[in-house]
């Protein structure tokens, strides 16, 4: 069985939350696109929010209670769509934020979704499997009220797995009578999951990377990478940076980071981690501070960790040319000013890491279809869809004399209000 990982975390101090940054990039997109201020509280607002208690029964007989949620932000274009994540840094707040940026992406990348998200304050590494479980139908049966195919489609996210959505799925159609694979995305294969799926956000955060380089006029060979974060979404993001020629030469995690400046042997660093569980003692590399590697001197950064790791306090020092948003708010508003003023390109999350949401409404389509496409034909697609927005993002930022997150947030902002206006209010 695979071992959930979890991400790097910075020790830095983070002076806005999830959330106000969220708030603050929905704000500037308002006042941008002249919008009035109801309009604003519509969209600032989430649709509708649960927070449920978990009892959970330990392997030890004790009785445990742990707080979830699950916010679905906007359902204007289609049902909610956003991931689960398993964290101790859970809060109603983050969920908000995280579900905010939900819609956006979506919208962004124009997939029929609105924007949700769940998450349960927990640290996986401290639960056995058969709790894990136990803890997952639990929530799964709390939040059954708001979930379906054609309502809410969780997904997996930090510190949840395939597995946890096959958990999910059985739960939710034992509840129905009958199997619905449409319930969740990231589901094994075996259970109806796409093909392309598992690293579909990495390859996403790579299509970006490699366009992002080449509009810099930067080769992509022989380029240089930082990538924080060597779980689901890091790992293979370096893989297929190494395989467009590109040289990861610094990769971190919660415990450490290394660096060569010839590159890494990213399978062989993979094979490490699977043996030891962390980059560090990699023999091929020299260790560093983890917080250090954020501030490397390379042609692209990749945090694909946790949000708010790029902040005032080290915005200043970020030597990247280039940064692409592999995790959900890794830059803070604050931090996303100094780098626009020092000339660094940042390629926001709400587009940089939109490929597992693409890929997951291929699947949701394979589901409803009872019909699976070839994975040629499911990453044609992706980097199809991936190259669309990025082209739309640049030509809006150029036009407007915006950053590339300023121009994101306002084309999709566009996109949900429109969808809003057609369908008016009720009554």
């Amino acid at each position: 069985m695979t071992l959930l990982q979890t991400p790097a975390v910075s020790l830095a101090p983070q002076h806005t939350s999830a959330l106000e940054d969220a708030q603050a990039q929905l704000a500037e997109a308002v006042a941008g696109l002249g919008y009035d201020e109801g309009t604003h509280a519509m969209l600032s607002k989430s649709r509708r929010e649960l927070t449920v208690s978990i009892p959970l029964r330990r392997d030890d007989g004790s009785t445990q209670v742990l707080a979830g949620y699950r916010v679905q932000h906007n359902i204007s274009r289609g049902p909610a769509k956003g991931g689960l994540r398993y964290s101790p840094q859970v809060t109603l707040d983050e969920v908000r934020a995280l579900a905010m940026w939900m819609t956006w992406k979506c919208a962004l990348l124009d997939v029929p979704y609105g924007g949700a998200k769940g998450g349960i304050a927990l640290d996986p590494r401290l639960y056995s499997t058969p709790e894990l479980e136990r803890i997952t139908r639990r929530y799964t049966s709390e939040i059954l009220p708001i979930i379906g195919p054609q309502q809410d489609i969780p997904a997996p996210d930090v510190g949840t797995d395939e597995r946890t959505m096959a958990w999910i799925m059985d739960t939710y159609s034992v509840s129905q009578g009958h199997t619905v694979p449409g319930v969740v995305t990231g589901k094994p294969l075996s259970l109806g999951g796409s093909l392309g799926r598992a690293s579909a956000t990495s390859r996403g955060v790579v299509h970006i990377a490699t366009a992002a380089l080449r509009g810099e006029g930067i080769a992509v060979a022989g380029s240089t990478a930082a990538i924080q974060g060597f779980g689901k979404v890091g790992r293979d993001a370096a893989r297929f940076l190494a395989q467009e020629g590109a040289l990861v030469v610094a990769v971190s995690d919660q415990y450490g980071a290394i660096h060569n400046a010839a590159g890494l042997d990213i399978e062989a660093l993979a094979a490490h981690v699977d043996t030891t569980g962390s980059v560090v003692g990699f023999g091929s590399a020299d260790a560093f501070a983890a917080n250090d590697l954020l501030e490397l001197d390379v042609d692209v950064l990749v945090p694909a960790a946790v949000e708010g790791v790029i902040h005032e306090g080290n915005a200043g020092r970020i030597r990247a040319r280039i940064v692409v948003e592999g995790a959900n708010g890794p830059t803070s508003r604050d931090a996303d000013a100094i780098l626009a003023s020092n000339g660094v390109l940042v390629a926001p999350d709400i587009l940089a890491n939109a490929g597992g949401v693409i890929v997951s409404y291929f699947e949701w389509v394979q589901a409803n279809q009872s019909y699976r496409w070839e994975a040629r034909d499911v990453e044609a697609r992706l980097e199809e869809r991936m190259l669309a927005a990025w082209a739309s993002v640049n030509e809006h930022a150029r036009a407007h004399d915006l950053t590339l997150r300023a121009a994101a947030t306002r084309l999709a902002v566009a996109r949900v209000t429109e969808a809003h206006r057609l369908r008016g209010l009720y009554p």
